[in-house]
C-alpha cells in the first residue's frame, strides 16, 4: 500500500482552506500537482525534503504535500506577476 494514500493526501492539502471550498476535489488534482512539482525539482528546483538525494522527484513531490511544504493554489488564486511565461 502507498502511504499516504489519495485520500489522506486531500485531506492534508484541503485542511488549510480558508474558504468552504476545498482546494482539491480529486485524484486527478493530487496527480497533476505532484507531476508539476516533480517537473520542478527534475529542473533543479531546491527542496527542503531530507535525504532527498535517495528519493525520486516524484517521492519528494508526494512528501511535501504530505508535511505542508507544498502548497496546491488554483488558477483564480494566482496573481498576475507569479504567473510564468
Amino acid at each position: 500500500m502507498i502511504h499516504p494514500s489519495y485520500t489522506e493526501l486531500i485531506d492534508v492539502v484541503n485542511s488549510e482552506a480558508e474558504d468552504e471550498q476545498p482546494v482539491i476535489q480529486s485524484r486527478y488534482s493530487i496527480v497533476i500537482a505532484t507531476a508539476k512539482r516533480a517537473r520542478q525539482l527534475v529542473a533543479g528546483a531546491p527542496t527542503g525534503v531530507e535525504n532527498s538525494s535517495n528519493q525520486k522527484p516524484l517521492s519528494i513531490a508526494v512528501e511535501e504535500l504530505w508535511h505542508k511544504d507544498l502548497r496546491i493554489v488554483g488558477e483564480d488564486d494566482i496573481s498576475e506577476d507569479e504567473i510564468e511565461v
